[in-house]
């Protein structure tokens, strides 16, 4: 079993329970940590026996352009999606990082990670 991360993937998003954080939006980080077999690719070195990264990258940016008031929720969402549409994928780590967090105080981020097995 190998692992493939994708680490500190960096988006302007709209995420936020309050109004401003909606309107003017925050960066976010999100790291994706999968685990599969790559046997046949470390074999072979083509591209189609494994995962291709971009097609992951492309799914968290995509969940990351549709607002959401939780980053809960939106871990939730990149979670599935990637579950979903990579059935080679044995375990999937997500952590999502809202920099600057508005909470009065000087906080670098705030962070939430979850993780789903086959």
């Amino acid at each position: 079993m190998s692992e493939i991360k994708l680490e500190n993937m960096e988006f302007h998003a709209y995420h936020g329970y309050m109004g401003h954080e909606q309107t003017l939006g925050n960066t976010f980080l999100v790291s994706v940590d999968m685990k599969l077999h790559t046997e046949l690719a470390e074999i072979t070195d083509k591209l189609e026996d494994t995962l291709n990264y971009q097609t992951v990258y492309n799914v968290v940016k995509e969940q990351m352009e549709v607002p959401s008031k939780l980053i809960e929720h939106v871990g939730y969402r990149i979670l599935n999606a990637i579950f979903s549409q990579f059935p080679q994928i044995q375990r999937v780590k997500v952590k999502i990082s809202k920099q600057n967090p508005p909470l009065g105080g000087k906080v670098s981020a705030v962070s939430f990670q979850l993780e789903k097995k086959r």
